[in-house]
């Protein structure tokens, strides 16, 4: 009997605990409900304020108005969704241009894959390289000497071969210039001959006629996919490249460069948009030729394309740009509306942030053409150069013996072998 009402008490206990537990629940769901509620009404909120007429289209002019009828094509936001997956399309096609063109085509040109020196691991001094500085002074440099009971010399050596680590390999630096010439040099010749026919290529008034109702063509689709998603896979890979010292300005131009297409593609700018991407990218496989041929040490081949370049350039960018394509964009709209829409200055002002770009590069390019004529040396300042590093028989021989020369034989500072 006592068995039983022991049993009875156990259920009934389970039941009320579940009970309790199930009504916790109900209350936690009760109150996140309102906060995920609001927070659809806020996102829905802004959306509609994002996509709000006034913003982007001319007075009188709604979204319905841009569905496909009558032989018109217009351009959909949607579309640039495909943008992410086309970005990962082209870096399977880079993996395999790099891999299967790009080093055979290095080969040949005498670019070699040279393995570098990696130095034996010291806490000592690899915490100093990372907390303090990778250039320690002379006087840091003797006291890490003491410290780690080796010569001031292979301190140096240390320190040389682990900076050398964290700077691309010459070759890795020739993919890469290999991938932006391939995809530049394509895109100058596909745009030219998406472009050459067309009215709005000679007189840049015709990018207004018809405004905004003008309709999309094949070329410009692809055109238009074909450079988002270039721009998409050189930010999905700005970890792995090439690091150089404008870094950040490539991340803004990057994100600048998506931004613009992006917009300009809902707003059906797209008239201007590929003769804006067509300027930028005829002077751009220039300069990836004269890396190539830079990184091959062909300096007189280098020279001569590093100065055809900086005349493609200043054409492009420092005249054209600003001439021409502005000149369209802040001036000419002006003549079809006399109330602009918000989308006007907005692509303006990004546009403006994208000379102010153009016009850092030309002073960076200046100094490189300042320091040719007047030095003969023809070098990027945004780069770093590999250190060279040799070392010595005597040296191999005390570092392997682990004499009093070396930092002891569990802790010398260099390994002889490569990686």
């Amino acid at each position: 009997m006592n068995s039983h009402r022991t049993t009875k008490y156990h259920v009934t206990s389970n039941i009320s605990s579940s009970a309790v537990l199930k009504q916790a629940q109900g209350r936690r769901l009760a109150l996140l409900l309102p906060s995920f509620t609001s927070m659809a009404h806020i996102l829905k909120t802004l959306n509609s304020w994002f996509w709000w007429e006034n913003i982007w289209m001319p007075i009188n002019v709604t979204w319905a108005h841009f569905v496909d009828r009558d032989g018109l094509v217009f351009p959909k936001a949607h579309q640039l969704y495909a943008t992410i997956p086309y970005a990962f399309v082209l870096l399977i096609i880079r993996f395999f241009s790099e891999r299967y063109i790009a080093i055979p085509l290095a080969k040949a040109l005498g670019i070699k894959n040279v393995r570098r020196v990696k130095p034996q691991p010291n806490p000592v001094l690899e915490s100093y390289f990372r907390e303090c500085s990778k250039h320690p002074s002379q006087s840091d440099i003797q006291g890490l000497a003491k410290k780690c009971n080796c010569t001031v010399r292979l301190v140096e050596k240390w320190f040389r071969r682990r900076r050398n680590l964290e700077i691309p390999t010459v070759l890795r630096k020739f993919q890469e210039a290999f991938w932006r010439f391939s995809f530049y040099l394509t895109s100058s010749i596909a745009g030219f001959i998406f472009l050459y026919d067309k009215p709005w290529f000679y007189d840049i008034w015709q990018t207004w006629v018809g405004y905004p109702f003008q309709t999309l063509l094949p070329s410009q689709y692809w055109y238009y996919m074909a450079e988002i998603s270039f721009y998409w896979s050189l930010l999905f890979t700005l970890g792995i490249d090439n690091r150089r010292k404008d870094f950040l300005a490539h991340v803004v131009h990057h994100l600048a460069a998506i931004g613009l297409m992006s917009g300009s593609w809902c707003a059906n700018y797209v008239r201007l948009g590929t003769l804006v991407m067509f300027v930028h990218d005829t002077a751009d496989f220039w300069l990836e030729a004269a890396k190539m041929f830079n990184y091959a040490h062909w300096e007189k081949t280098c020279n001569m394309l590093f100065i055809i370049f900086s005349i493609a350039f200043f054409i492009t960018r420092i005249i054209l740009f600003p001439c021409w394509i502005l000149r369209a964009t802040l001036y000419q709209p002006t003549f079809y509306s006399t109330t602009p829409v918000i989308a006007y200055f907005l692509f303006n002002g990004q546009l403006l942030i994208l000379q102010g770009l153009h016009l850092y590069w030309g002073y960076l390019i200046l100094k490189i053409l300042k320091r040719f004529i007047f030095l003969k040396d023809l070098k990027d300042d945004r780069s770093d150069e590999e250190e060279e590093d040799s070392v010595t028989d005597n040296e191999e021989e005390s570092i392997k013996n682990g004499n009093k020369n070396s930092c002891g034989s569990s802790k010398h500072l260099l390994n002889s072998s490569h990686h």
